[in-house]
Protein backbone atom coordinates (compact mmCIF):
# COMPACT_ATOMS: atom_id res chain seq x y z
CA UNK A 1 0.00 0.00 0.00
CA UNK A 2 0.98 3.64 -0.25
CA UNK A 3 3.10 4.66 2.71
CA UNK A 4 3.15 8.07 4.36
CA UNK A 5 6.35 9.46 5.83
CA UNK A 6 4.78 9.45 9.29
CA UNK A 7 3.85 5.79 8.93
CA UNK A 8 7.33 4.96 7.65
CA UNK A 9 8.82 6.52 10.79
CA UNK A 10 6.55 4.38 12.96
CA UNK A 11 7.40 1.21 11.02
CA UNK A 12 11.12 1.94 11.38
CA UNK A 13 10.78 2.66 15.11
CA UNK A 14 8.84 -0.60 15.54
CA UNK A 15 11.54 -2.52 13.68
CA UNK A 16 9.21 -3.79 10.92
CA UNK A 17 11.03 -1.72 8.28
CA UNK A 18 14.83 -1.77 8.29
CA UNK A 19 15.60 -1.00 4.63
CA UNK A 20 14.42 1.68 2.20
CA UNK A 21 15.11 0.85 -1.43
CA UNK A 22 15.68 3.98 -3.55
CA UNK A 23 15.33 3.41 -7.30
CA UNK A 24 15.41 5.59 -10.42
CA UNK A 25 14.62 4.47 -13.96
CA UNK A 26 17.40 4.33 -16.54
CA UNK A 27 17.21 4.56 -20.36
CA UNK A 28 16.39 0.87 -20.64
CA UNK A 29 13.49 1.20 -18.21
CA UNK A 30 15.27 -0.58 -15.35
CA UNK A 31 15.19 0.57 -11.75
CA UNK A 32 18.71 1.38 -10.55
CA UNK A 33 19.62 2.53 -7.08
CA UNK A 34 20.57 1.59 -3.54
CA UNK A 35 19.31 -0.12 -0.43
CA UNK A 36 19.49 2.45 2.36
CA UNK A 37 19.55 1.48 6.02
CA UNK A 38 16.21 2.78 7.23
CA UNK A 39 17.42 4.98 10.15
CA UNK A 40 19.97 6.59 7.81
CA UNK A 41 17.22 7.22 5.26
CA UNK A 42 15.30 9.22 7.87
CA UNK A 43 18.36 11.01 9.20
CA UNK A 44 20.06 11.89 5.93
CA UNK A 45 18.63 10.59 2.63
CA UNK A 46 15.24 12.12 3.28
CA UNK A 47 16.77 15.59 3.24
CA UNK A 48 19.78 15.17 0.98
CA UNK A 49 18.85 12.33 -1.33
CA UNK A 50 21.56 9.94 -2.43
CA UNK A 51 23.93 9.81 -5.40
CA UNK A 52 24.72 7.63 -8.36
CA UNK A 53 27.29 7.84 -11.15
CA UNK A 54 25.93 9.75 -14.11
CA UNK A 55 26.80 6.81 -16.34
CA UNK A 56 23.45 5.36 -15.24
CA UNK A 57 22.02 7.45 -18.10
CA UNK A 58 24.82 6.55 -20.52
CA UNK A 59 25.33 2.78 -20.46
CA UNK A 60 24.07 -0.07 -22.60
CA UNK A 61 22.11 -3.08 -21.38
CA UNK A 62 25.38 -4.71 -20.22
CA UNK A 63 26.35 -1.62 -18.19
CA UNK A 64 29.24 -0.84 -20.53
CA UNK A 65 30.41 2.78 -20.36
CA UNK A 66 29.46 4.06 -23.80
CA UNK A 67 31.24 7.11 -25.15
CA UNK A 68 29.51 9.82 -27.15
CA UNK A 69 26.88 10.92 -24.63
CA UNK A 70 26.97 14.59 -23.61
CA UNK A 71 25.70 13.80 -20.12
CA UNK A 72 28.52 11.43 -19.13
CA UNK A 73 31.99 10.48 -20.38
CA UNK A 74 35.62 9.89 -19.41
CA UNK A 75 36.32 13.50 -20.42
CA UNK A 76 33.83 14.80 -17.87
CA UNK A 77 35.08 12.41 -15.20
CA UNK A 78 31.90 10.35 -14.68
CA UNK A 79 30.65 12.57 -11.89
CA UNK A 80 27.75 11.81 -9.60
CA UNK A 81 24.21 12.95 -10.10
CA UNK A 82 21.66 13.16 -7.35
CA UNK A 83 18.82 10.72 -6.76
CA UNK A 84 16.03 12.70 -5.16
CA UNK A 85 13.27 10.60 -3.54
CA UNK A 86 9.70 11.43 -4.57
CA UNK A 87 7.81 10.76 -1.35
CA UNK A 88 4.52 10.48 -3.24
CA UNK A 89 5.83 7.12 -4.47
CA UNK A 90 6.74 5.75 -1.03
CA UNK A 91 5.31 2.26 -0.48
CA UNK A 92 5.87 -1.11 1.14
CA UNK A 93 7.92 -3.66 -0.79
CA UNK A 94 6.04 -6.79 0.34
CA UNK A 95 8.19 -9.37 -1.44
CA UNK A 96 11.35 -8.06 0.28
CA UNK A 97 11.29 -8.62 4.04
CA UNK A 98 11.52 -5.45 6.13
CA UNK A 99 11.64 -3.18 3.08
CA UNK A 100 10.00 -0.03 1.80
CA UNK A 101 10.55 1.49 -1.62
CA UNK A 102 10.62 4.97 -3.12
CA UNK A 103 11.18 6.19 -6.67
CA UNK A 104 13.77 8.91 -7.16
CA UNK A 105 14.42 11.49 -9.84
CA UNK A 106 17.88 11.86 -11.32
CA UNK A 107 18.82 15.48 -10.58
CA UNK A 108 21.81 17.78 -11.03
CA UNK A 109 23.64 19.71 -8.31
CA UNK A 110 20.97 22.41 -8.48
CA UNK A 111 18.30 19.76 -7.79
CA UNK A 112 16.91 20.17 -11.32
CA UNK A 113 15.83 17.04 -13.17
CA UNK A 114 18.40 15.66 -15.61
CA UNK A 115 16.88 16.54 -18.99
CA UNK A 116 17.53 13.15 -20.64
CA UNK A 117 16.17 11.12 -17.71
CA UNK A 118 13.01 9.25 -18.78
CA UNK A 119 10.98 10.38 -15.77
CA UNK A 120 12.00 14.01 -16.32
CA UNK A 121 11.04 13.77 -20.00
CA UNK A 122 7.54 12.59 -19.06
CA UNK A 123 7.15 15.19 -16.31
CA UNK A 124 7.95 17.99 -18.77
CA UNK A 125 5.24 16.83 -21.16
CA UNK A 126 2.76 16.52 -18.29
CA UNK A 127 3.63 20.08 -17.25
CA UNK A 128 2.71 21.23 -20.78
CA UNK A 129 -0.55 19.34 -20.50
CA UNK A 130 -1.24 20.92 -17.11
CA UNK A 131 -0.79 24.39 -18.60
CA UNK A 132 -3.35 23.41 -21.24
CA UNK A 133 -5.80 22.64 -18.43
CA UNK A 134 -5.76 18.86 -18.72
CA UNK A 135 -4.48 15.70 -17.04
CA UNK A 136 -3.48 12.40 -18.62
CA UNK A 137 -4.93 9.09 -17.47
CA UNK A 138 -3.02 6.01 -18.49
CA UNK A 139 -2.87 2.24 -18.23
CA UNK A 140 -0.11 -0.12 -19.38
CA UNK A 141 -0.75 -3.78 -20.19
CA UNK A 142 2.38 -5.90 -19.91
CA UNK A 143 2.60 -9.48 -21.15
CA UNK A 144 5.31 -11.91 -20.04
CA UNK A 145 6.37 -15.52 -20.61
CA UNK A 146 6.99 -17.80 -17.62
CA UNK A 147 9.59 -20.56 -17.66
CA UNK A 148 10.22 -23.36 -15.18
CA UNK A 149 13.96 -22.69 -15.41
CA UNK A 150 15.55 -20.28 -12.94
CA UNK A 151 17.28 -17.19 -14.29
CA UNK A 152 20.65 -18.79 -13.56
CA UNK A 153 19.68 -22.01 -15.37
CA UNK A 154 18.42 -19.99 -18.33
CA UNK A 155 21.72 -18.10 -18.46
CA UNK A 156 23.75 -21.31 -18.30
CA UNK A 157 21.66 -22.79 -21.14
CA UNK A 158 22.26 -19.75 -23.30
CA UNK A 159 18.48 -19.23 -23.16
CA UNK A 160 17.95 -22.35 -25.31
CA UNK A 161 15.60 -25.25 -24.64
CA UNK A 162 13.84 -23.47 -21.79
CA UNK A 163 10.70 -25.13 -20.41
CA UNK A 164 7.62 -22.90 -20.66
CA UNK A 165 5.17 -23.00 -17.78
CA UNK A 166 2.42 -23.96 -20.24
CA UNK A 167 3.02 -26.12 -23.27
CA UNK A 168 0.02 -25.04 -25.32
CA UNK A 169 -1.93 -21.85 -26.08
CA UNK A 170 -3.60 -20.79 -22.79
CA UNK A 171 -5.32 -17.61 -24.01
CA UNK A 172 -8.22 -17.07 -21.54
CA UNK A 173 -7.75 -20.64 -20.28
CA UNK A 174 -8.59 -21.00 -16.58
CA UNK A 175 -6.89 -24.37 -16.57
CA UNK A 176 -3.78 -22.81 -18.07
CA UNK A 177 -3.59 -20.02 -15.50
CA UNK A 178 -4.22 -22.54 -12.71
CA UNK A 179 -0.92 -24.20 -13.64
CA UNK A 180 0.95 -21.05 -12.62
CA UNK A 181 -1.51 -19.60 -10.10
CA UNK A 182 1.03 -19.84 -7.28
CA UNK A 183 3.20 -17.32 -9.12
CA UNK A 184 0.36 -15.18 -10.51
CA UNK A 185 -1.34 -14.99 -7.11
CA UNK A 186 1.80 -13.91 -5.28
CA UNK A 187 2.45 -11.22 -7.87
CA UNK A 188 -1.16 -9.96 -7.66
CA UNK A 189 -1.27 -9.94 -3.86
CA UNK A 190 2.18 -8.37 -3.57
CA UNK A 191 1.35 -5.61 -6.04
CA UNK A 192 -1.87 -4.86 -4.19
CA UNK A 193 0.12 -4.47 -0.97
CA UNK A 194 2.57 -2.22 -2.85
CA UNK A 195 -0.25 0.16 -3.76
CA UNK A 196 -1.16 -0.93 -7.29
CA UNK A 197 -4.84 -1.47 -8.14
CA UNK A 198 -4.95 -5.05 -9.43
CA UNK A 199 -7.69 -6.03 -11.85
CA UNK A 200 -7.10 -9.54 -13.20
CA UNK A 201 -4.77 -12.16 -14.63
CA UNK A 202 -5.27 -14.12 -17.84
CA UNK A 203 -3.44 -16.49 -20.11
CA UNK A 204 -2.11 -15.37 -23.48
CA UNK A 205 -1.25 -17.05 -26.79
CA UNK A 206 2.43 -17.95 -26.55
CA UNK A 207 3.52 -20.97 -24.52
CA UNK A 208 3.68 -19.92 -20.85
CA UNK A 209 2.50 -16.39 -21.68
CA UNK A 210 0.36 -14.41 -19.23
CA UNK A 211 -0.81 -10.91 -18.43
CA UNK A 212 -1.74 -9.21 -15.17
CA UNK A 213 -3.87 -6.09 -15.61
CA UNK A 214 -3.93 -3.02 -13.35
CA UNK A 215 -6.40 -0.15 -13.19
CA UNK A 216 -5.49 3.08 -14.97
CA UNK A 217 -4.28 6.07 -12.93
CA UNK A 218 -2.73 9.46 -13.64
CA UNK A 219 0.08 8.99 -16.13
CA UNK A 220 3.11 9.53 -13.87
CA UNK A 221 1.77 7.22 -11.19
CA UNK A 222 0.97 4.54 -13.77
CA UNK A 223 4.52 4.70 -15.12
CA UNK A 224 5.98 4.54 -11.61
CA UNK A 225 3.79 1.52 -10.83
CA UNK A 226 4.86 -0.09 -14.10
CA UNK A 227 8.50 0.04 -12.93
CA UNK A 228 7.64 -1.44 -9.55
CA UNK A 229 5.58 -4.22 -11.11
CA UNK A 230 8.20 -5.19 -13.66
CA UNK A 231 10.95 -5.34 -11.04
CA UNK A 232 8.75 -7.15 -8.53
CA UNK A 233 7.42 -9.77 -10.94
CA UNK A 234 10.95 -10.84 -11.82
CA UNK A 235 12.04 -10.93 -8.17
CA UNK A 236 8.98 -12.96 -7.13
CA UNK A 237 9.51 -15.41 -9.99
CA UNK A 238 13.16 -15.83 -8.99
CA UNK A 239 12.17 -16.49 -5.38
CA UNK A 240 9.82 -19.23 -6.58
CA UNK A 241 12.57 -20.93 -8.59
CA UNK A 242 11.34 -19.93 -12.03
CA UNK A 243 11.82 -17.03 -14.44
CA UNK A 244 9.81 -14.75 -16.68
CA UNK A 245 10.66 -12.44 -19.53
CA UNK A 246 9.10 -9.23 -20.86
CA UNK A 247 11.27 -9.18 -24.00
CA UNK A 248 9.28 -8.14 -27.05
CA UNK A 249 9.85 -11.27 -29.10
CA UNK A 250 11.27 -14.33 -27.34
CA UNK A 251 10.61 -16.77 -30.19
CA UNK A 252 8.74 -17.04 -33.49
CA UNK A 253 5.37 -17.24 -31.76
CA UNK A 254 3.44 -14.27 -30.35
CA UNK A 255 5.54 -11.54 -28.76
CA UNK A 256 5.08 -9.71 -25.47
CA UNK A 257 3.15 -6.48 -25.96
CA UNK A 258 2.69 -3.48 -23.71
CA UNK A 259 -0.49 -1.85 -24.97
CA UNK A 260 -0.75 1.69 -23.60
CA UNK A 261 -4.19 3.20 -22.96
CA UNK A 262 -4.28 7.00 -22.78
CA UNK A 263 -6.94 9.67 -22.41
CA UNK A 264 -7.07 13.32 -21.40
CA UNK A 265 -9.55 14.90 -18.98
CA UNK A 266 -9.92 18.46 -17.75
CA UNK A 267 -9.10 19.42 -14.18
CA UNK A 268 -12.75 18.92 -13.16
CA UNK A 269 -12.54 15.30 -14.33
CA UNK A 270 -14.66 15.93 -17.40
CA UNK A 271 -14.12 13.57 -20.32
CA UNK A 272 -12.93 16.15 -22.84
CA UNK A 273 -12.21 13.53 -25.51
CA UNK A 274 -15.81 12.27 -25.69
CA UNK A 275 -18.54 14.05 -27.61
CA UNK A 276 -20.67 14.21 -30.72
CA UNK A 277 -18.11 15.25 -33.33
CA UNK A 278 -18.10 11.72 -34.75
CA UNK A 279 -17.32 8.16 -33.64
CA UNK A 280 -18.13 9.07 -30.03
CA UNK A 281 -15.41 11.71 -29.86
CA UNK A 282 -15.35 15.46 -29.36
CA UNK A 283 -13.46 17.69 -31.78
CA UNK A 284 -10.64 17.75 -29.22
CA UNK A 285 -10.67 13.95 -29.03
CA UNK A 286 -10.47 13.63 -32.79
CA UNK A 287 -7.49 16.00 -32.92
CA UNK A 288 -5.86 14.01 -30.09
CA UNK A 289 -6.08 10.80 -32.13
CA UNK A 290 -4.93 12.61 -35.27
CA UNK A 291 -1.81 13.71 -33.40
CA UNK A 292 -1.08 10.11 -32.41
CA UNK A 293 -1.39 9.01 -36.01
CA UNK A 294 0.66 11.88 -37.45
CA UNK A 295 3.64 11.35 -35.15
CA UNK A 296 3.58 7.55 -34.82
CA UNK A 297 6.52 6.87 -37.12
CA UNK A 298 8.89 9.49 -35.69
CA UNK A 299 8.02 8.37 -32.15
CA UNK A 300 8.43 4.65 -32.78
CA UNK A 301 11.93 4.74 -31.30
CA UNK A 302 10.28 5.53 -27.95
CA UNK A 303 7.75 2.70 -28.39
CA UNK A 304 10.21 0.11 -29.74
CA UNK A 305 13.74 0.91 -28.46
CA UNK A 306 15.58 -2.33 -29.25
CA UNK A 307 16.61 -4.49 -32.21
CA UNK A 308 14.32 -7.24 -30.94
CA UNK A 309 11.33 -4.89 -30.65
CA UNK A 310 10.78 -4.91 -34.41
CA UNK A 311 10.42 -8.70 -34.64
CA UNK A 312 6.88 -8.32 -33.21
CA UNK A 313 5.51 -6.48 -36.20
CA UNK A 314 4.26 -9.39 -38.27
CA UNK A 315 0.94 -9.54 -40.11
CA UNK A 316 -1.73 -11.61 -38.39
CA UNK A 317 -0.01 -11.74 -34.99
CA UNK A 318 -2.08 -9.12 -33.10
CA UNK A 319 0.99 -6.84 -33.25
CA UNK A 320 0.30 -3.83 -35.51
CA UNK A 321 1.90 -2.93 -38.80
CA UNK A 322 -0.58 -0.38 -40.20
CA UNK A 323 -0.77 3.15 -38.77
CA UNK A 324 -4.55 3.26 -38.89
CA UNK A 325 -7.14 3.89 -36.19
CA UNK A 326 -10.31 1.90 -35.67
CA UNK A 327 -13.08 1.32 -33.17
CA UNK A 328 -12.17 -1.81 -31.20
CA UNK A 329 -10.08 -3.06 -34.13
CA UNK A 330 -7.03 -5.03 -33.05
CA UNK A 331 -5.50 -4.95 -36.54
CA UNK A 332 -4.84 -1.19 -36.21
CA UNK A 333 -1.92 0.47 -34.44
CA UNK A 334 -4.41 2.78 -32.70
CA UNK A 335 -7.52 1.15 -31.24
CA UNK A 336 -10.32 3.39 -29.95
CA UNK A 337 -12.15 1.78 -27.04
CA UNK A 338 -14.74 2.77 -24.45
CA UNK A 339 -17.13 5.68 -24.39
CA UNK A 340 -17.76 8.75 -22.25
CA UNK A 341 -15.35 8.78 -19.32
CA UNK A 342 -13.95 5.43 -20.45
CA UNK A 343 -13.14 6.64 -23.99
CA UNK A 344 -9.43 6.22 -24.69
CA UNK A 345 -6.93 5.33 -27.36
CA UNK A 346 -4.94 2.11 -27.11
CA UNK A 347 -1.49 2.30 -28.67
CA UNK A 348 -0.69 -1.27 -29.70
CA UNK A 349 2.84 -0.57 -30.97
CA UNK A 350 4.90 -0.84 -27.72
CA UNK A 351 6.29 -4.20 -26.63
CA UNK A 352 7.13 -5.51 -23.19
CA UNK A 353 10.63 -4.04 -23.50
CA UNK A 354 9.34 -0.45 -23.70
CA UNK A 355 10.49 2.31 -21.37
CA UNK A 356 7.03 3.42 -20.32
CA UNK A 357 8.05 6.96 -19.32
CA UNK A 358 9.37 7.67 -22.81
CA UNK A 359 6.43 6.05 -24.58
CA UNK A 360 3.80 7.91 -22.57
CA UNK A 361 5.74 11.17 -22.95
CA UNK A 362 5.63 10.66 -26.70
CA UNK A 363 1.90 9.96 -26.70
CA UNK A 364 1.14 13.01 -24.53
CA UNK A 365 3.24 15.22 -26.81
CA UNK A 366 1.58 13.85 -29.95
CA UNK A 367 -1.90 14.35 -28.48
CA UNK A 368 -1.10 17.90 -27.43
CA UNK A 369 0.22 18.74 -30.88
CA UNK A 370 -2.93 17.41 -32.47
CA UNK A 371 -5.09 19.49 -30.14
CA UNK A 372 -3.03 22.68 -30.43
CA UNK A 373 -3.07 22.49 -34.23
CA UNK A 374 -6.71 21.32 -34.50
CA UNK A 375 -5.60 18.43 -36.70
CA UNK A 376 -8.31 16.71 -38.70
CA UNK A 377 -8.70 12.97 -38.20
CA UNK A 378 -8.95 10.69 -41.20
CA UNK A 379 -12.07 8.47 -41.49
CA UNK A 380 -12.31 5.46 -39.23
CA UNK A 381 -10.79 2.27 -40.63
CA UNK A 382 -12.84 -0.91 -40.68
CA UNK A 383 -11.67 -4.32 -41.78
CA UNK A 384 -8.22 -5.90 -41.84
CA UNK A 385 -5.54 -3.22 -41.54
CA UNK A 386 -2.81 -5.76 -42.28
CA UNK A 387 -4.12 -5.96 -45.86
CA UNK A 388 -4.44 -2.25 -46.71
CA UNK A 389 -1.90 0.00 -48.45
CA UNK A 390 -1.01 2.67 -45.89
CA UNK A 391 1.78 4.08 -43.74
CA UNK A 392 3.43 1.36 -41.70
CA UNK A 393 5.21 1.07 -38.39
CA UNK A 394 8.97 1.15 -39.03
CA UNK A 395 10.35 -2.31 -39.66
CA UNK A 396 13.76 -1.84 -38.05
CA UNK A 397 15.53 0.05 -35.30
CA UNK A 398 17.62 1.79 -37.99
CA UNK A 399 14.51 3.13 -39.72
CA UNK A 400 12.98 4.30 -36.43
CA UNK A 401 16.29 5.86 -35.38
CA UNK A 402 16.49 7.91 -38.59
CA UNK A 403 12.88 9.10 -38.32
CA UNK A 404 13.48 10.24 -34.73
CA UNK A 405 16.90 11.81 -35.43
CA UNK A 406 15.72 13.79 -38.47
CA UNK A 407 12.44 15.08 -37.04
CA UNK A 408 12.21 18.84 -36.57
CA UNK A 409 9.11 18.28 -34.44
CA UNK A 410 11.07 15.99 -32.07
CA UNK A 411 13.76 18.67 -31.74
CA UNK A 412 11.19 21.33 -30.94
CA UNK A 413 9.11 19.18 -28.60
CA UNK A 414 11.72 17.30 -26.57
CA UNK A 415 14.88 19.35 -27.12
CA UNK A 416 18.02 18.65 -29.13
CA UNK A 417 19.73 17.14 -26.09
CA UNK A 418 17.01 14.51 -25.66
CA UNK A 419 16.88 13.83 -29.39
CA UNK A 420 20.65 13.34 -29.61
CA UNK A 421 20.80 11.23 -26.44
CA UNK A 422 18.29 8.65 -27.63
CA UNK A 423 19.64 8.70 -31.16
CA UNK A 424 22.98 7.70 -29.67
CA UNK A 425 21.30 4.98 -27.63
CA UNK A 426 19.90 3.54 -30.88
CA UNK A 427 23.29 3.84 -32.57
CA UNK A 428 24.88 1.93 -29.70
CA UNK A 429 22.40 -0.94 -30.04
CA UNK A 430 22.78 -1.04 -33.82
CA UNK A 431 26.57 -1.15 -33.52
CA UNK A 432 26.46 -3.92 -30.91
CA UNK A 433 24.12 -6.03 -33.02
CA UNK A 434 26.15 -5.39 -36.17
CA UNK A 435 29.18 -6.96 -34.49
CA UNK A 436 27.31 -9.95 -33.01
CA UNK A 437 27.28 -13.41 -34.60
CA UNK A 438 23.89 -15.04 -34.07
CA UNK A 439 22.73 -18.64 -33.78
CA UNK A 440 20.72 -18.08 -36.98
CA UNK A 441 23.92 -17.35 -38.87
CA UNK A 442 25.70 -20.42 -37.47
CA UNK A 443 22.83 -22.75 -38.37
CA UNK A 444 22.68 -21.44 -41.95
CA UNK A 445 26.40 -21.09 -42.56
CA UNK A 446 28.42 -23.59 -40.50
CA UNK A 447 28.16 -26.45 -42.98
CA UNK A 448 26.12 -25.25 -45.92
CA UNK A 449 28.03 -22.13 -46.93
Amino acid sequence: MALSLEQLRKEIEAGTIDTVVVGATDMQGRLQGKRIHAPFFLADTLKNGTEGCNYLLAVDIDMNTIQGYAVSSWETGYADMGMSPDLDTLRFLPWQEGSAFVIADFVDHHHEGISVSPRTILKKQLERLDKAGMVALCGTELEFIVFKDTYEEAWDKGYKDLIPANQYNVDYSLGGTARVEKLLREIRVSMDKAGLIVESAKGECNLGQHEIAFRYEEALRTCDNHSVYKMGAKEIASAQGCSLTFMAKFNEREGNSCHIHLSFRDKNDNAVMAGDAGDGMSALGRSFVAGQQLHMRELTLLFAPNINSYKRYQAGTFAPTAIKWGRDNRTCALRLVGQGHALRIENRVPGGDVNQYLAVAGMVAAGLDGIERNLELEPIFTGNAYAVETDRVPTSLKEARDLWANSAWVTETFGKDVQDHYTHMADTELDAFGRAVTDWERVRSFERM
